[in-house]
């Protein structure tokens, strides 16, 4: 099935580049240059030749889930998905657990269509992401938000139908970063898995939901005198947060545990 897919995948891709969008400026090939499917046993941790886990808690957005390396917050599923799971529970000082991965040191990217397929958690107060972070964050005098971020896909528990697509960087980050929405007609994403994608070029960065592009910034949408800090390499960050600034506390209609399931990450270079 997912060997169907990626052919599929790289089909689409390659229609794309022939015209179907104008998003990139001239690529003549289109191909697949890193991919996990998350294919293996029920309880597996992800590939650690690819992700690395972020152990701890807050990150500086008063999150209020500790992030662990245990395969009951982060595993394959054994149907071919990874599982990111927030549970309700006592857990060195949070209330509650869940799992961050990135490929930091693994995999890093400059330009290049980024997606994955995935289904998602849902409630108040649920905060899961799929996005990218300067490689060069932790270079003296750069750090966030300066290295740049790129959320490929936000989202409110509490809004299932609504997903968030946006740019931080020098002067437009936190609640002024650059940014629009995507909404689903008559289901919520946590009904059903959906592809969530951007395609990144020297000068723009186009975010889709199933392949519908539904919004492109470019250096002249930063505030004035902004810098565009898209011009190195970023890695992957996968994560479910509970609480924070963006989502707000669980409540009383919370139900946990939540579990954002992928299908699968695949990144695509333009030469």
């Amino acid at each position: 099935m997912k060997t169907r897919r990626l052919i599929a995948a790289a089909t689409l891709a390659l229609l794309i580049v022939a015209g179907c969008t104008t998003t990139l400026s001239g690529p003549q090939t289109y191909g697949l240059v890193w991919s996990d499917e998350f294919d293996g046993a029920a309880g597996q941790l992800p590939d650690s030749t690819k992700w690395k886990f972020d152990v701890g808690t807050d990150w500086g957005n008063a999150q209020l889930e500790y992030d662990t390396n245990r395969p009951e917050n982060v595993s394959l599923d054994g149907l071919g998905n990874l599982a990111i799971t927030a549970i309700e529970e006592s857990y060195l000082g949070s209330d509650y657990t869940s799992g961050r991965i990135n490929t930091w040191g693994f995999f890093e990217r400059e330009q290049g269509r980024f997606e994955a397929r995935i289904k998602l958690p849902v409630g108040q107060g649920i905060w899961p992401a799929f996005w990218l972070l300067g490689g060069n964050f932790d270079e003296p005098g750069v750090g966030w938000p300066d290295c740049g971020e790129i959320d490929i896909l936000e989202y409110r528990g509490q809004e299932p139908s609504i997903v968030h697509g946006s740019l931080h960087g020098p002067g437009y980050s936190g609640g002024s970063a650059v940014t629009g929405s995507y909404s689903l007609a008559g289901a919520g994403f946590d009904d059903d898995f959906h592809v969530f994608a951007i395609e990144w070029d020297e000068d723009s960065i186009t975010w889709f939901v199933d392949e519908i592009a539904y919004q492109t910034i470019t250096s002249s949408d930063l505030p004035g005198g902004a810098e565009w800090v898209f011009d190195h390499s970023f890695f992957i960050i996968l994560n479910v947060a509970v609480g924070g600034h963006f989502v707000g506390p669980p409540d009383a209609s919370t139900v946990f545990p939540q579990t954002m399931l992928v299908d699968y990450v695949r990144v695509y270079g333009f030469s």
